[in-house]
């Protein structure tokens, strides 16, 4: 089929786009390696078509679709889509993805390259030619204007035939492979374009299941990642896969997505709109109970497809404060103790069998956490952890929050303070980071969690990086009781930077019992009932999750994560926690991609700065490919992911 061909079909609705099919993440150098190729007519490779009946075809978009069967394009829609956008110099109607990789390409008729608009390069040389300019209006056309602008009347020949060749790409032939047949259900097809597209990103599970509502209802992806914008706004950051966990567990009391398989349109519509409030009362209560207002300390977000099914269990009824405080006492405990760290969906299943009977639930929950963990109490040595991915970092910021905290310069409560507003809160290195590393500690040391605290951003840059043995004197003289609030030992030779690591296991303990003794308020319905004041789903989240003040190292992961995003790969899991099958934290890692580069095809890929060799064996025998710079993991994406 002719290039000009396929671009008319999707014009008029004929060839279009499967809803499972990614979004577009070709970048610039790959839409100039494709258009060059051709130039030179290189081979291409052919495309893979689904021809299936357009009523009820899984398609993406609005666009309009041809009466009796439609072509669905399977394997070619990073080629077909640069080419349309290049000769059409617009999207086609199925797009979805940063257009910029595609416009403003030119060529050079004396040297034969492709390069994208620089217009200090090319402004002042009309040998530089725009290619969709030349695509739309022909090549004599665009000749003739050159001739008007150039002497070199003997190259004229040449730039004709170069302008020809590019012009005739639109009737080069793509061959195409089509897939036919009623049996060819969507499963199957499916199962057929995960085996070829080889080079791009296997479906998940929950893309599978979405691809079958999809079919029944091609609004269901855009109306749930409208309901994840809702969230996101308000600094909350969920997975299209996460939303539909929830709705899953609503509708079928299930962990696994095949469930929903028999699940009629209008039920799941239902489902949605219940997920989306349950999941809406949730994160009120777990701001205004636990002061976890934001993205960053949301810890253990796995447990919450149970925590939706179960008030959709109890919707009939109004659960009071204690009940629900039992709940929220068991979703920290899942985090803590990385209930939801390992294989998610098989812990949920177990975890909604549980609650399947609705008497004494809750009691069923908790009871099997201490099968599997043993006494929920916390210890010394479980906050020896380091790094704001630690699991109780959540903890001691939601101690800061329900404690009432108070600020080191103001004196005033920390509650005070929310995401969004001018004055949220900011981590703060007790000991300042440069004096610990110049004394020779090692960044875990460092980062350790009981060498943090929260501040205001004001109090931070009044502190500076001044040591506690000397600003904490002007604390006690400013607000009496404000160290103490943030579980500060008193004893002031523990301030000098000599008895640091006596300091972090005096504090240690001063805030796992102050954990203890919330937790047990929790369990035991002590803490009054509280009154919400705003709807948090509403709040349009003004600044960023409070962060650790970068130094170098962490100034190199963030780019790097950055970077690989950039690429149209997978976002990495910053400070992930690698964890063994109970959930036992054995590494965190820089950076990790659990589900590999191309989730389902490549092996999981870490990165690991500065590690000792304990952790890279730990990684390995996990079955990571990991890096110990960010040079070698961009030549492993360039080379092995991109193919470049």
């Amino acid at each position: 089929m002719k290039i000009s061909t396929i671009l008319d079909q999707i014009d008029l609705g004929t060839i279009a786009l499967p809803h499972f099919q990614r979004g577009f993440v070709w970048k610039r150098d790959q839409v100039k390696a494709l258009i060059n190729s051709l130039y030179k007519r290189f081979p291409i490779g052919s495309l893979l078509i689904w021809v299936t009946p357009s009523e009820g075809a899984p398609k993406r978009g609005e666009g309009p679709v041809s009466p009796g069967v439609v072509n669905l394009l399977l394997d070619g829609q990073q080629r077909i889509t640069s080419l349309y956008g290049i000769v059409r110099g617009k999207v086609p109607m199925f797009f979805e993805g940063d257009q910029k990789a595609f416009t403003g390409l030119y060529f050079h008729l004396e040297d034969q390259t492709f390069e994208f608009y620089m217009p200090m390069k090319m402004e002042d040389d009309p040998l530089w030619i725009s290619v969709t300019e030349l695509m739309q209006k022909g090549a004599a056309s665009v000749f003739s204007t050159l001739m008007t602008k150039l002497d070199a009347k003997e190259k004229m020949a040449d730039y004709l035939a170069r302008l020809n060749t590019i012009d005739q790409i639109k009737e080069i032939e793509i061959f195409d492979e089509k897939i036919t047949g009623q049996d060819k259900t969507i499963d199957m097809v499916v199962d057929i374009f995960n085996i070829v597209n080889s080079g791009g990103t296997k479906l998940s599970k929950g893309d599978l299941a979405l691809a079958k509502i999809c079919a029944s209802w091609t609004e269901a992806r855009p109306e749930m990642k409208r309901k994840l914008k809702k969230w996101e706004n308000a600094g909350f950051y969920f997975s299209l896969e996460w939303l539909l966990r929830n709705v899953t567990s609503i509708l079928r009391g299930e962990a696994y997505f095949s469930s929903l398989k028999d699940v009629d349109t209008q039920t799941f519509k239902d489902g949605l709109i219940e997920a989306e409030k349950k999941i809406d009362a949730l994160l009120n209560l777990i701001s205004s109970r636990l002061g976890l207002d934001h993205d960053r300390v949301l810890g253990g977000r796995g447990a919450i497809p149970l925590m939706t099914r179960y008030l959709s269990q109890h919707s009939e009824k109004h659960l009071d404060h204690i009940e629900r405080d039992k709940l929220l006492y068991w979703y920290i405990h899942t985090f803590l103790w990385g209930r939801y760290a390992g294989s998610t969906e098989t812990v949920l299943a177990q975890d909604l069998s549980l609650i399947k009977q609705k008497d004494g639930a809750l009691d069923q929950l908790i009871d099997n956490l201490r099968k599997t963990r043993g006494e929920l109490t916390i210890k010394e040595q479980d906050v020896s952890g380091w790094s704001t991915g630690a699991r109780f970092y959540p903890l001691l910021y939601m101690l800061t929050r329900v404690y009432g905290a108070k600020d080191w310069a103001s004196g005033v409560e920390l509650s005070a303070f929310m995401l969004g507003k001018l004055s949220s809160l900011q981590v703060h290195h007790i000991f300042p980071k440069k004096v610990l590393y110049d004394k020779g500690f090692e960044r875990p040391e460092v980062n350790a969690i009981a060498n943090f605290t929260f501040q205001t951003q004001e109090t931070n840059l009044w502190i500076g990086k001044r040591l506690p043995e000397e600003y904490f004197k002007e604390v006690e003289k400013k607000s009496p009781g404000a160290l103490q609030s943030h579980w500060i030992p008193m004893d002031k030779d523990l301030w000098k930077v000599e008895r640091y690591r006596d300091f972090l296991r005096e504090r240690r303990k001063l805030i796992a019992q102050a954990a203890n003794k919330f937790l047990e308020s929790l369990l035991h319905g002590k803490i009054p009932e509280t009154k919400v004041v705003e709807d948090i789903t509403l709040r349009k989240a003004e600044s960023v999750p409070p962060k650790l003040p970068t130094d170098e190292e962490e100034e190199m992961i963030l780019e790097c994560a950055l970077w690989v995003e950039k690429q149209g790969l997978p976002s990495a899991e910053i400070e992930y926690e690698l964890c063994d099958d109970a959930g036992n934290l054995l590494a965190v890692l820089d950076l990790a991609w659990p589900e590999g580069l191309q989730p389902g095809l490549t092996k999981p890929v870490a990165l690991l700065l500065n590690e000792k060799r304990d952790v890279e064996e730990i990684i390995n025998k996990k079955g990571y490919i990991y890096f110990t710079n960010v040079d070698g993991l961009k030549k492993y994406v360039r080379e092995e992911i991109l193919r470049e």
